[in-house]
């Protein structure tokens, strides 16, 4: 059996545990969109974290592990031939920061959400830290430092994101 997080508006629960988990300000929704601020509802995998490596030690994790430069960056234009992938700065096109002034990227995981590059379904869909209890993301998903880098420890090549409304 495939080992899943399940993730819904009431938080995520993976080997036993539940934590608190937030989404995206637009919700969950079946149909995203790029800038609709919604978290996908759908299964995905977990390809690779980054870290930040001046802030933290290189998490324990079966996952491919990347740690963030000054010059990363993720494609969010969707006119951009390298949409919803990594990207180095400055670039052609929009693309988000990973090395950010926050906390948030300290360490992130990408996802498989819109693997492909549809232009306009959603660049990157991320698990990363979240701001503080309650704060939405801008569709990723926010956990706890403590969380996340217990749940990279645990986490199996194959593992699945199962995002549901209920």
């Amino acid at each position: 059996m495939t080992p899943v997080l399940r993730v819904g508006r009431w938080g995520a629960r993976f080997g036993g545990r539940i934590f608190p988990c937030v989404i995206g300000r637009g919700g969950l929704r079946r149909d995203k969109r790029e800038g609709d601020g919604a978290t996908p509802v759908g299964r995905f995998g977990l390809t690779q974290v980054w870290w930040r490596a001046d802030r933290l030690a290189r998490p324990r994790t079966a996952l491919a592990r990347r740690p963030i430069g000054p010059r990363d960056g993720w494609s969010d234009d969707p006119r951009d031939p390298f949409y919803n992938r990594p990207v180095r700065l400055p670039h052609g096109y929009s693309a988000e920061r990973m090395r950010r002034g926050d906390r948030l990227y300290d360490v992130v995981i990408a996802t498989t959400h819109n693997a492909e590059g549809a232009p306009g379904a959603g660049s990157a869909i991320f698990v990363h830290l979240r701001k503080r209890p309650g704060a939405r993301t801008a569709g990723c998903l926010g956990l706890r430092r403590r969380d996340l880098l217990w749940l990279l420890a645990r986490w199996p090549r194959g593992g699945l994101v199962d995002i549901r409304p209920q």
